[in-house]
């Protein structure tokens, strides 16, 4: 029994939910279209470049969330998962993640994406446990500003790090699955790192590091890894 870790965007569903959330809320007339959709675009540009201020995007990215109150933010989030990530969903993803629950591995998302959105989509695979970078939340209502450490590059890391401190769980024989070059610094410390439909980045390093490269966009889930 291991510790099983996932990445969500671009790994178990086939886009990024938080650039997603931006769009179905300039869709939905929340935000002002022309300014947030290419703050929106950029911002991503910029994670998929590696040059990402998280800091500067939580600021842009959770201030709906301030702006808003809770009941109606339910209410758009309940209307996101339906309409936007369950066609996203992908069943080769939840093959894989069953193979890991039948051989009795703790599963654990890691995200970046802010713990709001990426809650509902976790639970739709079932996933017990979640890590992702937590809007601040004080007298039922977002404040706009994170608690704690941002789960993004070494971030994560250190999540998991406190995670693993509180539950007594280790990294002996740890899987990690992740399809993004921002992840290098938790891939590298896992005893089984698999790229996911990577980019090119991550395609390049696992080739030279001979990590296994899989894809969950196509056909049925390649398992032949787990044999490890």
């Amino acid at each position: 029994m291991s510790l099983a870790i996932f990445d969500l965007d671009n790994t178990l569903i086939a886009d990024d939910s938080d650039y997603l959330w931006g769009q179905f809320l300039v869709d939905k007339g929340v935000v002002d279209k022309t300014y947030y959709e290419e703050a929106n675009a950029q911002f991503y540009a910029d994670y998929k470049q590696g040059t990402l201020d998280i800091h500067e995007f939580l600021r842009f990215s959770l201030k709906p969330l301030a702006d808003n109150p809770l009941a109606q933010l339910l209410d758009w989030r309940h209307q996101f998962i339906d309409d936007v990530i369950k066609p996203i969903l992908l069943s080769p993803a939840q093959d894989l993640i069953n193979k890991h629950k039948q051989a009795g591995d703790t599963l654990l998302v890691i995200t970046a994406t802010n713990r709001f959105v990426t809650e509902p989509i976790v639970a739709l695979y079932g996933i017990e446990h979640l890590l992702a970078t937590t809007p601040e939340f004080v007298n039922g209502a977002y404040t706009g500003a994170v608690a704690g450490i941002p789960c993004f590059q070494q971030g994560k890391v250190q999540t998991l790090q406190q995670w693993l401190q509180t539950t007594g769980e280790t990294m002996q024989g740890s899987w990690f699955y992740s399809d993004s070059h921002n992840d290098l610094p938790l891939l590298s410390l896992v005893a089984h790192p698999v790229a996911v439909d990577p980019d090119a980045t991550l395609a390049q390093h696992a080739q030279t590091q001979g990590w296994p490269i899989i894809s969950l966009r196509q056909g049925e889930c390649p398992s032949e890894h787990l044999k490890k």
